[in-house]
């Protein structure tokens, strides 16, 4: 397995950076996160950091050397997370639950499939065409779905903001898992948070990402999105990867140099052997969780969910 990445992350205009990303892979899968806390309520840094630390811990576990059921793990990892969150709250007696946006993506067998919650997108390009991004969980994609909005009004209707999805809510979150893609050598996914997507239209973003390299795309839109901005810039964080095949030639050296994109090739890797990229320093006052506590939740979780799909489907 072999890849690019390159990621970067700008304050804006804000007091504090929220968002949060990182990469972590073993020798036959590689995981992408960003996870974007919600500046609206208390410590979204903390739940955004608790994003990174769940899926890192669980893909560690998992991941020997690839992960066998990739979309539960996903879900499963997401719905981790929102436990922790809720956890956090309990632990701390704070009167508002931190709350995230996320998008994750797991690439094994040149094959991706990803989850989000929120507004944190994911785009898949391939010679300047955008093959696929993530839709967002916003009020506004809401009303474009139902014909009450046009999608040029994505960047100005009132409510584009308004998000009816995320980690750490007082509801179990709804989490939308992709189809399997297959990618192709040379292929660019990249996750970025809506800092960066809301200045920048979605053709802009695929040629960009087309027509240069991504140590140079990357950078070159945050400070675009930044600018365009202005006294209003929000964080504005991406992590992008240009694919080149799981079954490369090259030989295991990570080479990292500053403005550059980095290369990795895994297939030296020990079979259980994990590299982790996560940004992962231990969030305030927050411990480990426990494993056996989190998946008699997340059965929990599952049920109540499947509960209430079981309403919905009566109702249709």
């Amino acid at each position: 397995m072999q890849f690019s990445v390159y990621q970067e992350s700008a304050l804006g205009a804000r007091k504090l950076n929220q968002d949060r990303m990182g990469y972590s892979y073993s020798r036959e899968a590689l995981l992408l996160v960003l996870a974007d806390g919600m500046g609206g309520h208390a410590r979204g840094e903390v739940a955004a950091m608790l994003a990174m630390q769940t899926l890192s811990t669980l893909f560690q576990k998992a991941a020997k050397p690839y992960v066998k059921l990739p979309e539960r793990f996903l879900e499963e990892a997401l719905l981790a997370t929102h436990l922790e969150i809720h956890r956090y709250r309990a632990a701390h007696q704070l009167p508002d639950t931190p709350r995230t946006t996320i998008v994750a993506c797991l690439i094994q067998h040149n094959t991706a499939i990803w989850a989000h919650c929120g507004d944190s997108r994911l785009y898949w390009v391939r010679q300047g065409q955008l093959l696929a991004r993530t839709r967002d969980h916003s009020h506004i994609e809401l009303l474009i779905a139902r014909g009450e909005a046009a999608p040029a009004e994505r960047h100005t209707h009132p409510d584009r903001n308004k998000l009816y999805n995320c980690l750490g809510a007082s509801t179990p979150p709804q989490i939308e898992i992709s189809r399997p893609a297959s990618l192709q050598p040379g292929d660019v996914l990249m996750v970025c948070s809506d800092g960066l997507w809301s200045q920048l239209d979605d053709r802009d973003i695929a040629a960009r990402l087309a027509n240069d390299t991504i140590a140079r795309a990357v950078p070159d839109m945050i400070r675009v999105a930044t600018a365009k901005a202005g006294t209003s810039a929000d964080n504005t964080t991406a992590l992008a990867i240009v694919w080149q095949g799981g079954g490369a030639e090259a030989h295991s050296e990570i080479t990292a140099t500053a403005h550059m994109e980095t290369l990795v090739s895994t297939r030296m890797m020990a079979e259980d052997s994990v590299s982790d990229q996560m940004d992962t320093a231990p969030a305030a006052d927050a411990d480990a969780f426990d494993e056996d506590e989190i998946e008699r939740a997340i059965a929990e979780i599952r049920g109540a969910i499947d509960k209430s799909n079981q309403v919905l489907k009566g109702k249709t």
